[in-house]
């Protein structure tokens, strides 16, 4: 799986949201910096490319849809970024949280009421 651009994780996400769309349809549930349609159509055919979405052809017209799900982007995602900067360790990843205050003493809790109860 190829790592995304930015412009390419919106899109994408755009995508999981409407399922599928048209090149107008992803234009229009952009908020910020909307590239001009022939740009996104290259970056929606770039995704095709890397195996990240597909299309129906309606004539001259291609409605495109998702075929990497939101979750397995996500897994993949996560995992590069723990093993990129925290060494692989998930307690270094809870560490970095904790420390930047981004997680409270009652979510750590629930995390591990939640690893517990996997046993």
């Amino acid at each position: 799986m190829q790592k995304l651009t930015n412009k390419e994780e919106e899109i994408m996400h755009i995508l999981w949201k409407l399922e599928k769309a048209f090149v107008k349809n992803v234009l229009a549930e952009m908020s910020v910096d909307k590239p001009h349609y022939n740009t996104l159509s290259t970056i929606i055919r770039n995704l095709e490319e890397k195996g990240y979405v597909s299309y129906n052809a309606y004539g001259k017209t291609h409605q495109y849809f998702p075929i990497v799900t939101k979750e397995d982007y996500k897994t993949k995602f996560m995992n590069t970024a723990i093993e990129n900067y925290f060494n692989s360790s998930y307690k270094n990843v809870v560490s970095f949280f904790a420390k930047e205050e981004k997680i409270s003493v009652d979510e750590l809790k629930e995390i591990i009421e939640l690893i517990e109860n996997k046993k």
